[in-house]
């Protein structure tokens, strides 16, 4: 039942390399794994080390994981509630940002694959269709041009979608709902290890997400009523800044439209299990985004204000504010992508800075729902995910009545998951559930 020595090394590798990305003092470690006899002890031991590595001197950076520590590192001036929304405006904003989240995904899911799209990819190929601007789902004939594809492309392009496919970020998703509805604002840890278990097949997740549901599942061999899961992200769990936590955070964010605050505290609560320090602010700051944005009058300020409940100490906090800067200098949408492209291209797919500033971008440039997803996609990187991240928060700002019914027409009110045991499959229904969130949270 133990990972073999290549895994195990494989892991403590990625560990090592991301504990240099966060400012750990790393200084001979590789070299020291290198030498490491194949002993599980010898190997154990080593990965026990690397939790409590030192911190270089010269790191500027104060990014702590735990809530009040983050708090306590945060702007005192965010504010515990936005606006004044009725209750049937708070319904028709988060229902509208679910069916927008939906559109998102299954827009960008045919061109997610490595290598990770620009702009220039993208747009290179749609003007060879005729599809550039882009303004409907991408074509299989753009995928020809385009030279890759994703594996799930025949049930996403244009000419074959049926119903909503599969996809992690939806999954995610009606997660969060499923743990507001069974325990209500006040879910744990152990709630979600136990939610996981009964929902998620493990080849339907990736990085920290898989590797907690690995540790759940050893533990369920000799269950106990109740673990301390709350150190697991910090053990053998490679890839703990990566986006996984923030893709989760959309039902904390429509379950609390106008109550920023509280949607970045729940959101918090579900990236912990899994994440630490910038995968942990990511879930923060698009949970208090989507919490935000029905009550806007700025675009810009949605993030501005979603900023002051992540560690102002922070990398996240300073690129992101930088991003916030570059963006209001913008032209137009394509200098805006280029400015953040440009500048922070080493942060591809999946590590959060580049595609954040992204989805500020879309939102200052978009003119409807449906344009400001297609803006998400072509700028590349994690399509699907951030499209539907972008859709979120552009259903929450624009609101009812700005997403065409052309969008949703081709699913045939029909969703498909990979969540054993769950049952639903009406797109309407669903997106009903999530309108009623923000009951629970009252």
């Amino acid at each position: 039942m133990l990972p073999s020595y290549p895994v195990l090394r494989g892991l403590l590798g990625s560990v090592i390399k991301n504990k240099e990305q966060q400012g750990h003092d790393v200084a001979g470690l590789q070299e020291r794994l290198a030498s490491l006899p194949d002993s599980y002890d010898a190997l154990n031991a080593f990965a026990h080390e690397l939790v409590s590595l030192p911190m270089r001197d010269d790191w500027p950076y104060e990014e702590p994981s735990g809530l009040e520590e983050i708090r306590a590192e945060s702007d005192p001036a965010r504010p515990l509630k936005v606006g004044s929304l009725t209750a049937k405006e708070k319904a028709a904003h988060a229902e509208t940002a679910f069916l927008s989240s939906l559109c998102g995904c299954v827009l960008g899911k045919p061109i997610e694959e490595f290598p990770f799209a620009t702009l220039d990819d993208v747009r290179s190929a749609l003007q060879t269709t005729g599809d550039w601007p882009l303004n409907d789902y991408i074509t299989e004939r753009m995928l020809d041009v385009y030279g890759r594809r994703n594996i799930c492309w025949g049930e996403t392009v244009r000419e074959r979608i049926g119903y909503v496919a599969p996809d992690d970020d939806i999954t995610y998703t009606i997660m969060g709902m499923l743990l507001l509805e069974k325990h209500g604002v006040a879910f744990a840890g152990d709630d979600i290890r136990k939610l996981w278990l009964d929902y998620l097949p493990i080849q339907q997740t990736w990085g920290p997400e898989r590797n907690m549901l690995l540790k759940s599942g050893l533990e369920s061999l000799v269950p106990q009523e109740r673990l301390d899961v709350g150190g697991w992200p910090d053990f053998l769990n490679p890839g703990e800044e990566f986006c996984g936590a923030l893709i989760r955070a959309d039902a904390y964010g429509y379950a609390c439209l106008g109550k920023p605050k509280l949607a970045a505290e729940l959101a918090w609560r579900d990236a912990s299990w899994t994440h630490r320090r910038t995968g942990i602010y990511g879930a923060m700051f698009i949970a208090a985004a989507i919490a935000v944005a029905p009550v806007a009058q700025d675009r810009l300020a949605i993030f501005d204000t979603a900023l002051k409940y992540v560690p102002r100490r922070s990398r996240f906090y300073r690129i992101v504010a930088d991003s916030l800067e570059e963006i209001s200098r913008a032209a137009d949408w394509i200098d805006g992508y280029y400015r953040i492209h440009n500048k922070y291209k080493e942060y591809a797919a999946c590590y959060i800075y580049q595609e954040v500033g992204t989805l500020i971008n879309t939102l200052r440039f978009a003119e409807n729902i449906g344009d400001g997803i297609c803006k998400q996609v072509c700028q590349g990187n994690d399509t699907d995910s951030f499209g539907a991240t972008s859709g979120s928060i552009l259903g929450a700002y624009f609101g009812p009545g700005h997403l065409e019914a052309r969008w949703l027409a081709p699913f045939n009110d029909k969703i498909i998951t990979s969540m054993g045991t769950f049952t639903e499959d009406s797109v309407s229904r669903l997106a009903k559930r999530m309108a009623a969130l923000p009951l629970i949270v009252g």
